[in-house]
């Protein structure tokens, strides 16, 4: 048996956002080490590294057993669920789909979950609003995720949310904190409820992307200027997940939880053999 890890990504046209990818990636590698072969599969727009790429990279490499790992802030995405599929994880996609099936021959695949309200995102999140914040017990958080306006997938997307928003409330003591989706556009209505909820209080914007670029820096500054509200009411200082060391320990716990399975399942053969 050779296990594989393929992390998988969204991919961009931005050099910055495709290098802080694979700074992560190596991250993971080094704290790996030689347990298992490691590469990148970007859904679109990285020419020679898209996710067909990696897959015969790592079966060329001599990998018999793959983890494919979505390296996406929620479940709610569109993207996890078309990739899933065309990996062959299940046998129709929730929604329509422009993908073709991957070539997976040899390898016994095995999908993951992205990082939802995982711990790791969660650490992240709360260093990110301890950079803007002044005193805790005075602020409110408003979290901004990408959303979908797909049935099923905008519920996934509120929930995790929901979830993440509970966790930063109770460990990181802010008076309150609320989330918003771009998809349906959220920010002007959520904005509002915490302003009446918590007046006088200043609000502090987190967006919950990956990586830096046009939605951190374009698309989420317009919605927070067409809410009215005044400037110095909320902080918000562009932010994205990356780069953070524990987007790196995520990948890595994923990977050593499922390499301990393939190992408990392999040792429960043996027994039965």
């Amino acid at each position: 048996m050779k296990p594989g890890l393929l992390v998988i990504s969204h991919g961009s046209r931005e050099a910055g956002w495709v290098v802080l990818v694979e700074e992560t990636i190596e991250a993971a590698r080094i704290q790996l080490g030689d347990t298992m072969a490691i590469e990148a599969g970007f859904l679109e727009l990285v020419e020679g590294r898209l996710i067909q790429d990696g897959i015969d990279r790592l079966e060329a490499a001599g990998v018999t057993h793959l983890l494919a790992l979505p390296l996406f802030v929620s479940s709610g995405s569109t993207h996890v669920d078309e990739i899933g599929w065309a990996l062959g994880s299940y046998p129709e996609p929730k929604t329509e789909t422009d993908l073709e099936p991957y070539r997976v021959p040899s390898l016994q695949l095995t999908y993951g979950q992205p990082m939802d309200g995982s711990p790791e995102l969660i650490g992240v999140v709360l260093d990110r609003l301890k950079e803007m914040s002044l005193d805790p017990s005075r602020e409110s958080v408003l979290l901004v995720g990408h959303g979908s306006e797909e049935a099923g997938f905008l519920e996934a997307w509120e929930r995790g949310l929901a979830a993440i928003a509970e966790r930063v409330v109770e460990i990181g003591g802010y008076s309150s904190c609320s989330y918003a989706l771009l998809l349906p556009n959220q920010v002007h209505e959520r904005m509002e409820e915490l302003k009446q909820e918590n007046s006088g209080r200043v609000v502090l914007v987190m967006a919950l992307f990956l990586s830096e670029g046009y939605f951190t820096n374009v698309v989420v500054p317009r919605r927070l200027e067409g809410t009215g509200v005044a400037e110095d009411a909320y902080r918000y200082d562009g932010r994205a997940l990356m780069p953070h060391p524990n987007v790196a320990n995520w990948i890595v716990r994923q990977a050593r939880e499922w390499i301990e399975g393939l190992r408990f399942d392999n040792a429960r053969e043996n027994v039965r053999d």
